[in-house]
């Protein structure tokens, strides 16, 4: 038997909703997770099922076993000690309820190594005086400990509302559309984002704020009246969530990003993780779950809130017509406009060609962005009227929504910049990318027929799996005309330079590309920069960008790039494009 790890929940996690530890354990021959991502038996697993003890191994047994002898012995009463099973073949979790940190780590690394070492926690057994003397000194230390109580905050605790927003792609764009909605509307609001922490829109502490340490930043100021919190798979796995529950939830979406990392490999048991931050809304609150997922949507059946469903096609999901006939309230795009279905009667919100985030309708995952946003705000409160303010006066801006669908203007060019990070947002930034090009082309001169040429600065950080490094290598082969490649050194996270890149080329070589003609450069704003000066012709280039956003905002200013105002859709791009660039 091998400890993989003790880990303390400090609130709701995938076993439960509220601190556990979990202790990981590998019993016998082990091997590394292979199978569909999607399909298959292996989705079956359900991380938080418990496993009858008929099932467990001996070794998981003894440290059950152990574990409820110590806790009996120091006051520990709460909650049952539970055996779960992990994805990955022969690894087990046990979890239990705990109060005190430096108590709690130390039952835990007791009950393994008193296992591990075979001595009995049956205590008419008679212990050897080497055994003994093992027990008596974890009985000394765990007597020792710290108790150290978890940092969650309780619903005791809390003053504001607060509205939980997670899913794979979307989040942050969801988040600020909530926050700009909310804004208008006269509250005072405190956001978590990946970019930081903010108080109307204004940010008071960069960085990656979307775990439990934002909320917290955010639920002890008292200068905000509504929490709007991006709550990413990161802080779900590692920490939990930070607080007791959530007034609503919103659930973007689920696809390949982030897997093999903390033994979550598939769709179904990411949407499972992320799915927490739905499970602790509260009975009388609104879940937002988007209909056209079929793993975000299975969560209906597992929250214990209202639920609210978006969709692009409303009429033709059999989920939401089932919805709206039962009274359910809805969201979706019907005859280009965003409609809101309560107790079966649509109301009209506001129509896509009003929508700035939307271009007209041509980011289509901005589209569902805006339902999504939608939905969450009136489940805050908003009014329709509200709502629609908001959408119609949001911009994907470098100061609104930085890094995220940022247009410019650089002569006869057009950049995007965006934190395409995967397979799904890699194919959205690129049809966003042909859409403007073909605008562009019909303005700024000849490139190729139909529409300007389209270059795509990829990467993306290395602790993404080979399938999905592939796919994003083969997806900007198959809607660009030009690829290159950024390396982003800070993100390689474990894995070396040489082994990335190789595989995006590979699926670049997939998708119909010539890898030997593709450029690889150190860093974001040195891509963009040799990008913008091997070709003065129109067209228009992407860059992933993750790491640099103010270097390439700072190169794009002495360039004399100029933002695109997208609040007219693809009709303004057009004319502003036709305009003659004077910078």
């Amino acid at each position: 038997m091998r400890l993989i790890e003790v880990r303390l929940y400090e609130g709701p996690n995938v076993y439960r909703l509220s601190p556990v530890v979990k202790v990981e354990v590998a019993v016998g021959r082990t091997h590394a997770w292979h199978g569909s991502r999607t399909e298959g038996d292996e989705t079956l697993v359900h991380l938080a099922r418990t496993v009858p003890a008929r099932d467990w191994p001996d070794p998981v047994a003894d440290i059950v076993a152990w574990t409820r002898r110590l806790r009996a012995d120091h006051g520990e009463h709460a909650g049952p000690v539970e055996v779960h099973r992990a994805t990955d073949a022969g690894r087990w979790v046990v979890t239990w309820p705990w109060a005190g940190a430096e108590r709690t780590r130390a039952i835990a690394e007791a009950a393994f190594d008193l296992a591990a070492r075979s001595v009995s926690a049956a205590r008419h057994v008679h212990l050897t005086g080497t055994q003994a003397g093992v027990v008596a000194r974890w009985t000394a230390r765990i007597a020792e400990a710290l108790a150290t109580p978890p940092s969650w905050i309780r619903d005791e605790e809390r003053r504001i509302p607060v509205i939980s927003i997670t899913g794979t792609n979307g989040k942050s764009t969801v988040t600020r559309l909530i926050t700009h909605i909310l804004l208008r509307a006269g509250h005072r609001v405190g956001t978590t984002t990946s970019d930081g922490i903010l108080v109307d829109e204004r940010i008071v502490d960069a960085g990656d704020w979307t775990g439990p340490g934002g909320a917290a930043a955010i639920l002890h100021r008292s200068d905000v009246d509504v929490a709007v919190l991006e709550t990413a798979r990161g802080g779900l796995v590692l920490r939990g969530m930070g607080y007791q529950s959530n007034e609503a939830s919103v659930f973007t979406n689920v696809s390949s990003d982030h897997l093999d990392l903390q033994g979550i490999h598939t769709l179904p048991e990411l949407a499972e993780v992320k799915g927490t931050v739905c499970r602790v809304t509260k009975p009388e609150g609104w879940v937002v779950l988007n209909a056209d997922d079929r793993f975000v949507v299975a969560l209906a059946r597992r929250v214990r809130a209202r639920v609210a469903l978006f969709s692009m096609d409303p009429d033709g999901s059999p989920v939401v017509r089932r919805h709206r006939r039962t009274g359910g309230r809805a969201y979706g795009l019907r005859g280009g406009v965003l409609v809101e279905w309560e107790g079966g009667v649509p109301a009209d919100i506001v129509a896509v060609t009003d929508l700035p985030v939307a271009l007209g309708g041509l980011a289509r995952h901005n589209v569902a962005n805006a339902l999504a946003a939608a939905a969450g705000a009136r489940a805050m409160g908003a009014t329709l009227a509200q709502v629609a303010d908001g959408l119609r006066d949001f911009r994907p801006s470098a100061d609104l929504s930085p890094g995220r669908m940022n247009l410019f203007r650089v002569g006869d060019r057009v950049v995007i910049v965006d934190f395409a990070h995967n397979e799904a947002g890699t194919e959205a930034i690129l049809e966003v990318a042909a859409g403007v090009a073909r605008a562009a082309e019909a303005v700024l001169g000849a490139g190729v027929p139909a529409r300007d040429p389209v270059t795509a600065i990829i990467g993306t950080a290395g602790d993404r799996p080979d399938d999905t490094l592939l796919g994003i290598g083969r997806i900007a082969a198959e809607r660009a005309d030009r690829v290159a490649i950024k390396e982003t050194p800070a993100y390689l996270r474990g894995r070396d330079r040489d082994g990335l890149v190789a595989l995006l080329r590979d699926g670049i070589r997939a998708g119909g590309g010539d890898p030997g003609e593709v450029p690889v450069y150190e860093g974001e704003e040195r891509a963009l920069e040799a990008e913008l000066a091997a070709s003065d012709g129109p067209g228009v280039v992407v860059l992933f960008c993750h790491a640099e956003r103010d270097a390439v905002f700072a190169l794009l200013a002495r360039m004399g790039a100029r933002p695109v105002d997208v609040s007219a859709g693809l009709a303004g791009i057009t004319s502003q494009l036709a305009a003659p660039d004077t910078a």
